[in-house]
């Protein structure tokens, strides 16, 4: 049986990666669909997806960065989230001397 932090470890590292990348599948839905880009439904699917990400860009973010740069900021925090579970995936696997892969 695989070890209960490292299974932890790579379920966040999934929902971090979905929410990543909805946010540039969101970006390209606007620009493709023009003027009725809120109409769509997959562009709202990936705004429902990405939103927590957007909540804790506005949290963490200074009061005085524009409502449109927080996906920005959102995805760069993804980012540094996404390399720290990766970080934290190597320790684990190297402490505890497991198998793991880069999955």
């Amino acid at each position: 049986m695989e070890d209960p932090i490292l299974l932890l470890i790579i379920i966040l590292k999934a929902l971090v990666e979905v929410a990543a990348l909805s946010l540039p599948a969101q970006g390209m839905l606007r620009i493709l669909d023009g003027r009725n880009y809120q109409q769509n439904f997959a562009y709202r699917l990936f705004q429902v997806i990405a939103s927590p990400a957007i909540k804790l860009a506005r949290m963490v973010s200074p009061r005085f960065i524009a409502q449109r740069y927080l996906g920005l900021v959102a995805f760069l925090l993804l980012f540094w989230m996404w390399l720290a579970l990766i970080y934290a995936k190597a320790y684990i696997c190297h402490a505890r001397q497991l198998a793991c892969f880069s999955a």
